[in-house]
């Protein structure tokens, strides 16, 4: 039943996207993000539905009478840049058995990066993609929140099987992500009680993301929401949610939990720890070894462990070089921002793209603090809100261009007699 269900959702999708392509964006991410099909039992768990979803768009762009046009950015040039050398780095492999399949995951999340910034042109659509992120993700939230409140704080609070954020590790990475996407969907709502509700799974969020035992998901979720606290309105909401995650921590969390937690402080007595520094070194020789690094899962090959880390990742998968390019990303998107907050603080009408700027930086920290700790590298988040960034920019400065030319044309212009006589005073 449950496969029919959601078979029915994406194929019932289909025309919708046909006539208007952006709804394509919104499924894919969608099935990205929650993976609905996984989450079934039958015949749709093996269909390449976000495949089909992707091509339904395709068509619909190529029939559709919408300027196509992506907006051509520091960001969206230097990904483009970044996305060559990942492919050079790939032909140059140290482990080709390895590097290509996932070079076939990553050009697709770049390749719908793209497409995202070609089809999301104005503020609904880019709110609702922010909707459909913020609750896919989010839906494990709720649902892991729940399940450490009934009793099951003893295991850990998992993804769907089988994607980018299957374990537990990398399902923390996320929901530290979403939180703040959350927050932002909740300031643009009117209705109480639907925001009294995305309080409480934003409450839920943050006891599931406790709930995943995972280390470097407490590291980032301490660092999100130092800056949570410094970015966003509505602080006594925010200790709200908190408060009860601090009684769930106290009061829930079995002392298995607290001695994990413990062992932060003992790294050098951790076997887990230190295979991280034994394969960030790992990834520092494969960088030094080879000036487009080792190619995707070198760090993998060539030490027999995941490189636990995003920086360390692209380092070892793509050289310094390539590192060099990653940073920078997050620098261009941070910096892009910023701007963005700068330029909507004076117009209350722009307040939308001043929330959804600020909580994107605390999602970023998010991800930079946690994924200092776990390989997320090419996770398809953080290229969403590089988008998001790139999509929201282009609108403000449109619309603060727009106020500034009808403030200009507002002002009088002085009439023909007024300027002969300034002219007369002027000559004497």
């Amino acid at each position: 039943m449950r496969d029919l269900f959601v078979a029915a959702i994406i194929f019932g999708s289909l025309p919708f996207i046909l006539k208007r392509p952006w709804l394509g964006i919104l499924m894919w991410s969608w099935l990205g993000y929650m993976n609905p099909h996984r989450l079934a039992w039958g015949f749709v768990t093996s269909m390449p539905v976000a495949l089909i979803v992707a091509l339904t768009t395709f068509a619909a762009i190529l029939v559709s009478k919408e300027e196509k046009r992506i907006p051509w950015t520091r960001e969206t040039v230097l990904l483009l840049i970044f996305t060559g050398w990942m492919f050079l780095s790939t032909l140059m492999a140290q482990y080709p058995g390895m590097a290509w399949p996932q070079w076939d995951k990553v050009w697709r999340i770049i390749l719908m990066t793209y497409v995202t910034m070609i089809l999301i042109t104005d503020k609904q659509r880019l709110h609702w993609l922010v909707v459909v992120i913020a609750l896919s993700i989010g839906f494990f939230g709720f649902k892991g929140g729940v399940f450490i409140l009934t009793g099951g704080s003893g295991h850990n609070v998992m993804g769907p099987p089988g994607s980018f954020i299957g374990d537990r590790n990398s399902v923390g990475l996320a929901l530290i992500m979403a939180v703040p996407l959350l927050w932002y969907v909740r300031l643009q709502l009117a209705n109480y009680w639907i925001r009294l509700g995305l309080l409480l799974g934003g409450a839920l969020t943050l006891i599931a993301i406790i709930g995943t035992n995972s280390r470097g998901a407490l590291i980032g979720l301490a660092a999100m929401g130092f800056f949570f606290v410094m970015k966003a309105r509505n602080r006594f909401g925010i200790i709200m949610a908190v408060i009860p995650v601090v009684l769930v921590v106290l009061y829930v969390m079995p002392p298995e939990w607290f001695e994990r937690m413990n062992t932060i402080k003992t790294y050098d007595q951790d076997a887990s720890a230190m295979g991280r520094l034994y394969a960030w070194g790992n990834a520092v020789t494969l960088a030094n070894m080879f000036f487009f690094g080792g190619g995707f899962r070198a760090v993998t090959g060539f030490g027999g462990t995941d490189s636990h880390s995003n920086w360390f990742g692209v380092l070892g998968e793509l050289g310094w070089v390539g590192l060099f390019m990653f940073v920078l990303l997050h620098i261009f998107t941070w910096f892009s921002a910023s701007q963005i907050i700068r330029l909507s603080k004076p117009h209350e009408s722009l307040a939308w793209a001043r929330d959804l700027a600020a909580m994107v930086q605390v999602s970023l920290i998010g991800y930079m603090s946690a994924g200092s700790f776990l390989g997320l590298q090419y996770f398809d988040l953080f290229y969403h809100l590089i988008a998001i960034i790139v999509i929201a920019k282009a609108l403000v400065q449109k619309e603060v261009d727009a106020m500034r030319g009808a403030a200009v044309a507002s002002v009088p212009k002085p009439s023909p007699v007024h300027r002969r006589n300034g002219r007369r005073a002027l000559t004497g």
